[in-house]
């Protein structure tokens, strides 16, 4: 299991620009270009229901996880991504566990994520996680490219 601190990524940090730089970075390497929000990340992070969560190895970015609550009904995991080299070594579960526990404070019913079936250790890792799959999109990154649908459901009385 990876060990290290997740840190939220707060707006008014001093080291914003720099942990915003080494995420577009990764996030250049692991997308697609019309997957990728390089251009954007800035803008998407300063929105007032979003966050991001990331975990630091020696001095940079290591992997990120991207939230977003659009209604007090439920929340969307947007990105999840880790360097190949912290690849299987529990960076993405830790990440993805402690995303799940920030969108569970917002009293959330649902958390929702979109995933590229051939992305099979992401797959897996969200079903490890609880999560379910919904139905199949076809299209949803490119023509040739689906994407599941997946949810995690909580409990009212949770």
């Amino acid at each position: 299991m990876a060990t290290g601190v997740i840190v939220e990524l707060q707006r008014n940090s001093p080291n914003w620009a720099t942990v915003v730089e080494d995420i577009v970075k990764l996030e250049r390497k692991i997308f697609p270009k019309h997957e990728s929000l390089a251009r954007s990340f800035d803008e998407e992070l300063r929105k007032k229901n979003s966050g991001l969560l990331y975990r630091e190895l020696d001095g940079e970015v290591a992997g990120y996880v991207m939230y977003s609550w659009p209604s007090s009904l439920y929340a969307s995991i947007t990105k999840l991504a880790v360097k190949d080299a912290c690849r299987k070594q529990g960076y993405g579960e830790a990440l993805l566990t402690a995303a799940i526990q920030k969108c569970r404070t917002r009293n959330v019913q649902r958390i929702t994520l979109h995933v590229d079936p051939l992305r099979t250790p992401a797959v897996n890792l969200y079903k490890k996680l609880g999560f379910k799959i919904d139905n199949l999109i076809e299209g949803y990154y490119s023509s040739d490219r689906n994407a599941y649908r997946m949810y995690l459901d909580f409990d009212a009385s949770q």
